[in-house]
């Protein structure tokens, strides 16, 4: 339950401000229906972060035990620098919009988070708890709970996100993880 829970807030508050929030907005801006783009971001987030965390999953079972923690913590404090500097809106139209609402969504978000710090999170979370699944169904939630009220709230809600204060409060989650990857590595647990 720990992977679930740390997976689901560390995404959710990393993806504030994030560039799939930007494409959330634009999305529901060209196409003006929720529901293809929200389940686009679903099967997007569930094949991108499964894929990271089989990946995080097999990184931790070949690098020596005693390494894992440490990698781990390093990680973290990589992501919680990377939190502090602001994504920028990369998207365009382009031909995939022309897919229609889901494809669109879908190929679009699945590209954006390709490299994206949240996919690094995912692999990250999954190297550091034994419990894929858990991850990637936290991740999954944690997208979804940052990029929906986006979706339904659009505009108005983005006006009113204190976005450096956003940033600044994933950091410093990412922080504590990589203090407590720390001290659960030196209690041996």
């Amino acid at each position: 339950m720990d992977a679930f829970l740390a997976s689901t807030l560390s995404v959710a508050i990393a993806e504030i401000g994030d560039k799939t929030q930007l494409l959330s907005l634009f999305l529901i801006s060209r196409f003006h229906r929720r529901t293809p783009i929200i389940l686009g971001i679903l099967v997007a987030t569930l094949v991108n972060h499964g894929l990271s965390a089989l990946l995080g999953a097999w990184v931790a079972s070949w690098l020596p035990q005693e390494w894992v923690p440490w990698l781990v913590a390093f990680s973290f404090v990589a992501i919680a620098l990377w939190l502090l500097f602001p994504d920028k809106d990369e998207s365009e139209d382009s031909r995939l919009l022309g897919l229609g609402a889901f494809a669109a969504t879908t190929v679009m978000f699945f590209l954006a988070e390709i490299g994206d710090k949240t996919q690094i999170a995912t692999v990250v979370l999954a190297a550091r708890y034994d419990a894929t699944f858990w991850v990637i169904v936290g991740t999954t939630v944690g997208m979804l709970l940052a990029n929906i009220p986006v979706i339904i709230a659009g505009k108005w809600l983005m006006q009113r996100l204190p976005m450096a204060t956003a940033r600044i409060g994933a950091s410093i989650l990412f922080i504590c993880l990589a203090v407590i990857t720390v001290i659960a590595a030196f209690n041996g647990t």
